[in-house]
């Protein structure tokens, strides 16, 4: 493997500082809550980072003011409380906010499909969590894990609100004060390669 050398980055670096310039930092994360109203939006950080292999693990959650210019902003995030979804643990983590942390709640698998993507006629035009209350099911489909699969849960977790079962939207906030957007990018409901 050929080292490339990256004193060029040096200067890059370093010409900030020198002019005065403050750079700003970026998180990332799940949305758990956006109030529009009120302007605000919480996520739980994304500490690994990985594309295709997040882990929402960061507590406590991160609240921003979302930017005062709507151009800096890009379409409205979903909210939801789903962390994690694996179907080789049969569980299934949540964030729960009574508690303010990580709830993992056990799961028995009634059906699972795997290679499901999003313009596949079991999903297109379907609203997930599908909660039948009848048969105790609930049925979810993570597009990035491209799986669909139904299961049910004991009946104290059954109950719980669609959100509880829903993945929020993944964002990327740009700030320099803490706890100030000064842009937002849905990073789920944006398709940077679409002209």
């Amino acid at each position: 493997m050929v080292k490339r050398s990256l004193w060029w980055l040096v200067p890059v670096l370093v010409l900030p500082l020198l002019c005065g310039c403050e750079l700003g930092q970026v998180d990332q994360g799940r949305v758990i809550a956006y109030d529009a109203q009120k302007g605000l939006v919480t996520l739980i950080q994304d500490k690994r980072a990985e594309p295709g292999n997040p882990d929402y693990n960061t507590l406590p959650p991160h609240t921003y003011r979302i930017p005062e210019d709507p151009a800096e902003m890009g379409p409205a995030p979903k909210a939801g409380k789903r962390m994690k979804l694996d179907v080789k643990a049969k569980e299934i983590v949540i964030f729960d906010d009574a508690t303010q942390n990580f709830k993992t709640i056990p799961f028995t698998i009634i059906d699972l499909r795997e290679g499901i993507g999003r313009d596949h006629p079991l999903v297109k035009g379907k609203t997930f969590p599908i909660i039948d209350r009848e048969k105790k099911t609930i049925t979810e489909y993570s597009s990035r894990q491209r799986l669909l699969v139904t299961f049910t849960v004991a009946e104290e977790y059954f109950n719980l609100p669609p959100e509880a079962w829903e993945a929020g939207d993944e964002v990327r906030i740009y700030y320099k004060e803490p706890g100030k957007a000064l842009r937002l990018m849905n990073i789920t409901r944006t398709d940077i390669y679409k002209k």
